[in-house]
């Protein structure tokens, strides 16, 4: 009963959303007091969203690291905040106080946010921005502002450097040509140890023919602060429109940031804004090609939506990065890439975008020579992932956390992401090129990691569980299976390739011992006593590592954890895991019970972001909306990666939902409908 009051709540307290669009969110009351910001990404530029007109909250680079602040290990770096404007109206700044109709709408299909409302009874002002998903590197904004009266305008672009970088550098330059005058407004900086250098560069871009639009004139304020700004009368009945683009790049992307991130602006200038947002709309179509589709339940439709945009948003085809547990939506967790990409959010990834899922594990295989590095220092063969892993891949866990020289399945879960790859690709050479490699190096790892105390018992001792409540414990249950799984995909990898797998890998995985209570339940370590837990464990044994088959120990373990994960300051990773089991097992109600308690208690408004925990206060967690996603398409969708591509397995709806259809699945793009 406790769970079902706090999701109750968590739909009450949301109300104020349009919630029946399923591609659109809109706020229409906001409180700044308790507004949290939702992020327009590309994959590889984050922009977070503020309740204060003209203002974004900040703005993020994937693969931007540097050594600062918590932990003495490398942290991500805001960007310069290349958004950040301000308009006066007849010499009066806008300010929140003086609007009204202040609406603000994420429309996910075009991944634009739109901010509008009206100010006094002179004008009614739109603005939308965008990361566009053609050009990684590149933003754009779009303002209307329709008078009611006789208005005088003055629209400026601030370029302000966060307060951790330093040696800030700015710039102000204007290129004549004969049909165009770019203006740049450039600023560019070292990170905290000098290590990056993070440029951007915005421009105005404007509707009127080339003589025709206005002066632009340029202020400097501080060091950190410059800004340009032009001025424009509008008449009564009338709408003016102009834009804003900006790039912003540093020394990790590229060798010549400066003139690059200066580059990237005066493309978009000469592209013009409406090319921009045409093949901006268009690259996300093609997103969107890949969709899941509820019929019977328009919010669930609509959470679902916003999962899958998030994780789109925070990935990208033909890069090396992989999200972190936040994505782009801030600094979360350093921006560091943990189990929550392999485990949490890649499979949904791969079946829906196998060609997006393919640059986070080129991630893992671009350290994988760090890996093995890491092996060699504690003793191991092969290669041993790090738990926390940025630029380098070396180990970037503080080191006040057990966690990063003790939870060591993230190297299986490396391992099997690998082989998951080829299943749901087919893709013989790559195998052969980037996930053998990894998939025989990790192998190598687990068979040097067990100890061999005699038949059945290759136990993988002090080790920290899936479930991080449990510290140095041994035999823990999904470390074990996990290993388990990467030593079996490794042998099969060997086989379709044609090679001769090291046969003590499958000696070591008929070894490994998966501990029991005397009442059949899977035990969770070999020290468990039923305690609470944070994190699913023992059941991913039967999903995604289908260690555990029959329906009756499925069940069995089922009704046993559910038990033991508090309401309360656990991550939303566990319930998602219960849903799809049960979906799989045909218990409707229990399945949707856990489908909505995995993320209505999480949501925060304006915007239903999910936070880490019910009560939280840190959007947006990724982790969570791919267990969720995996829910819908593993569970209630039946979907199944084998060794042999996509395949189904029977599974149920919850009782009200008429329809579930899959589209865009797999590299052959299969819909499956599940009624």
């Amino acid at each position: 009963m406790k769970r079902f009051v706090l999701i109750c709540c968590a739909c009450i307290g949301l109300t104020a959303l349009q919630a029946q669009d399923p591609l659109k969110i809109t706020a229409t009351q906001i409180n700044p007091a308790s507004y949290y910001g939702v992020t327009v990404a590309n994959g590889m530029i984050g922009i977070v969203s503020s309740a204060v007109p003209f203002k974004v909250k900040e703005v993020v680079l994937a693969g931007a690291y540097d050594r600062y602040g918590r932990g003495r290990v490398s942290n991500f770096l805001r960007s310069f905040n290349l958004l950040n404007s301000y308009l006066e109206i007849d010499g009066k700044r806008i300010e929140a106080k003086d609007i009204s109709g202040f609406t603000q709408t994420l429309d996910m299909k075009r991944a634009a946010f739109t901010t509008s409302f009206t100010y006094a009874n002179k004008a009614t002002v739109t603005y939308t921005y965008y990361a566009l998903r053609h050009l990684p590197y590149t933003v754009l904004m779009d303002v209307q502002v329709a008078a009611k009266t006789n208005i005088n305008i003055t629209a400026a672009s601030v370029m302000e450097a966060p307060d951790a970088l330093r040696d800030v550098q700015n710039y102000y330059n204007e290129i004549d040509r004969p049909h165009v005058t770019i203006s740049l407004l450039t600023s560019s900086a070292s990170s905290p140890t000098g290590k990056l250098l993070m440029c951007a560069s915005n421009t105005f871009l404007f509707s009127e023919p080339h003589g025709q639009e206005p002066r632009i004139i340029h202020e400097m304020w501080d060091n950190n602060m410059h800004l340009m700004k032009f001025s424009k009368m509008i008449n009564a009945g009338t709408t003016y429109s102009f834009s804003i683009a900006g790039s912003s790049i540093t020394s990790a992307h590229h060798e010549d940031p400066l003139n690059e991130a200066e580059r990237a602006t005066i493309f978009a200038k000469l592209e013009g804004r409406d090319r921009l947002v045409q093949f901006h709309t268009k690259a996300w179509e093609k997103l969107w090609e890949s969709d899941i589709v509820i019929e019977g339940d328009p919010q669930s439709q609509q959470d679902v939506h916003s999962m899958m945009y998030h994780l789109y948003s925070f990935c990208r085809e033909g890069s090396a990065f992989s999200p972190s547990p936040m994505g782009l939506s801030g600094l979360g967790y350093n921006g560091h890439v943990f189990w929550d990409t392999e485990l949490w959010m890649y499979p949904a990834i791969l079946v829906l975008h196998p060609e997006i899922a393919k640059s986070l594990i080129e991630y893992r295989f671009q350290r994988l020579e760090a890996a093995k590095r890491n092996a060699f220092s504690k003793g191991y063969k092969g290669a041993m992932y790090p738990w926390e892993s940025a630029e380098t891949g070396v180990e970037e866990t503080p080191v006040w956390a057990l966690s990063g020289p003790f939870e060591h399945h993230i190297t299986a879960c490396v391992g099997i992401a690998a082989w998951n790859y080829y299943c749901v690709t087919q893709d013989k050479e790559w195998l052969r090129e980037k996930g053998w490699p990894i998939l025989s190096a990790t192998a190598d790892f687990w068979s040097s990691r067990v100890e061999r105390n005699g038949p059945g018992q290759y136990d993988i001792k002090n080790v920290v569980a899936a479930d991080e409540w449990a510290e140095n414990v041994d035999n823990n249950a999904f470390t074990n299976a996990a290993a388990i799984c990467n030593l079996k995909y490794a042998t099969e990898a060997a086989k379709v390739l044609g090679l001769t797998p090291n046969p003590d890998w499958l000696h070591v995985a008929e070894n490994i011992p998966i501990l029991r209570f005397e009442n059949g339940v899977t035990k969770e370590h070999a020290t468990y006593k039923g305690e609470g837990i944070k994190q699913a464990d023992v059941n991913l044994l039967a999903y995604p590592l289908k260690m555990i088959t029959h329906a009756e120990d499925i069940q069995r373990d089922l009704e046993y954890y559910e038990t033991r994960v508090p309401d309360e300051g656990t991550p939303a990773m566990t319930q998602a895991i219960f849903s799809l089991l049960y979906a799989r097992l045909g218990n409707r109600e229990k399945a949707f019970h856990w489908f909505q308690d995995a993320y209505l208690p999480n949501l925060l408004p304006p915007f239903r972001v999910i936070a880490e925990t019910k009560g939280g206060a840190n959007p947006y967690f990724a982790t969570g909306a791919g267990g969720v996603l995996q829910a819908v398409l593993m569970g209630f969708g039946g979907l199944d990666i084998t060794a042999s591509g996509i395949r189904q397995v029977p599974s149920v709806l919850p009782s009200h939902w008429k329809k579930l259809e899959l589209r865009g699945i797999g590299l052959d793009k299969k819909t499956f409908i599940i009624k």
